[in-house]
């Protein structure tokens, strides 16, 4: 399992790279269907001038599209840093069954860090996760991103 997460976990890294060459804030997902990727995506706020268009909600889009159904059963989703609230409750939504993760976000992280919305009792899907799927990389290119950004 390490290994594919590993391989999955670099697939998002490139995507969060894509987004901080556009100038977002680099965080980039891959959703994985019974080996098959049917999402992946990066942030897009800055581009579509919409606050949902986060990596993992585009991707979540695209994966219900290829699948043909909103029920994202038997997915695995990579994101390079910890879903914020709002992507937490969509990956809820949309019965992802797993979620993988580079960098946590202790301030802001929807998933367990701050808000806990992943295995939260009163909802109808708990998904489980793994945090920590090259750490480093991924907390190096958002580190590397509001250093740049600080310094304009």
């Amino acid at each position: 399992m390490q290994d594919t997460d590993t391989r999955y976990m670099r697939m998002a890294l490139q995507q969060a790279q894509n987004a901080y060459e556009k100038g977002e804030v680099p965080v980039g997902a891959v959703i994985l269907h019974e080996g098959r990727i049917v999402g992946r995506a990066h942030n897009q706020v800055e581009l579509l001038k919409d606050p949902t268009a986060h990596a993992e909600i585009i991707a979540i889009t695209q994966a219900a599209s290829a699948l043909g159904d909103w029920r994202l059963n038997r997915t695995t989703l990579y994101v390079t840093k910890e879903p914020c609230p709002m992507c937490a409750g969509a990956i809820v939504a949309a019965r992802i069954n797993r979620v993988v993760w580079g960098v946590d976000d202790p301030l802001r992280g929807g998933a367990v860090s701050k808000f806990g919305i992943l295995q939260h009792a009163d909802l109808n899907h708990e998904v489980t996760f793994q945090g920590g799927i090259l750490k480093e990389e991924c907390l190096s290119l958002i580190q590397s991103f509001f250093k740049a950004r600080r310094a304009t």
